[in-house]
């Protein structure tokens, strides 16, 4: 019977091993599936925000589709992770429809079409949005789904369209300062705008003909900023021969 015994005992240890190095694979491969899962979901949620920012900027309809091939993608991999979660199916077949609309022929819009928002938290959203294009097409890119010929063209848009945000946004700043009458505020803002337009490679008539405009707009700020310098250094002169004068003058004897 010993014997017996001994090998029933190691018997169950064996089978506890096992059972217990299952349930550790299954609890490895379940965290790996929500890791995964999480991910794409995490895709799917950055890239329709990204979809939602584009509307209101003017990008081609080739970043477009390349947004919405991500996002399905990403749904279609939620579909399989999860089948269970509720209306994926109706999204996925919403975008194979848009999809499938749009004209990748199409040229982009203008860039004279570009229109600066009114207010700072729209101009803070709206340049967001073009870096988050950005982002997601370097990322695209890096993974093999956008061929390198579009990926500089289109990522050449965005780098046109975040200078005339950042331009627009100091010269409108600049403005404000200038109806302020806060001279030093207004030339820093001029200032940094024409280097942003001198620093791009590739010149072009935007950035020289806006370049142009805006060192004219400077050098009448810096005219006026020495205008105003003199003005102050003559009435303090003013002021310090008036006080020698009192000081020095022949005082009347009573």
């Amino acid at each position: 019977m010993f014997p017996i015994i001994v090998v029933l005992i190691i018997a169950l240890v064996l089978i506890a091993v096992i059972v217990n190095a299952v349930q550790q694979h299954r609890n490895k491969a379940e965290l790996e599936r929500r890791n995964e899962l999480a991910k794409h979901k995490s895709i799917v949620d950055d890239t329709e925000a990204t979809l939602m920012a584009a509307q209101n900027i003017p990008v081609s309809q080739r970043l477009l589709f390349i947004l919405q091939r991500r996002a399905l993608f990403s749904l279609k991999m939620v579909n399989l992770l999860q089948p269970t979660a509720n209306g994926i199916k109706d999204r996925i077949q919403t975008y194979e429809a848009t999809i499938k609309a749009l004209n990748l022929e199409q040229a982009p819009p203008s860039e004279d079409s570009f229109q600066l928002p009114q207010n700072d938290k729209q101009v803070i959203q709206f340049i967001r949005g073009i870096k988050n294009m950005r982002a997601v097409l370097r990322s695209e890119f890096k993974r093999g789904k956008v061929d390198s010929r579009v990926f500089v063209q289109e990522d050449k848009l965005l780098e046109r369209l975040q200078l005339r945000a950042n331009v627009d946004t100091l010269i409108r700043r600049g403005d404000v300062a200038l109806k302020n009458n806060q001279m030093g505020s207004a030339r820093q803002c001029l200032e940094k705008a024409i280097g942003a337009l001198a620093a791009q490679p590739t010149q072009d008539d935007y950035t020289i003909t806006r370049q142009a405009q805006l060192e004219e707009q400077l050098r009448n700020i810096q005219d006026n900023l020495r205008n105003a310098n003199s003005k102050d250094v003559k009435k303090k002169q003013e002021s310090e021969r008036n006080e020698l004068d009192e000081l020095f003058a022949q005082k009347k004897k009573w």
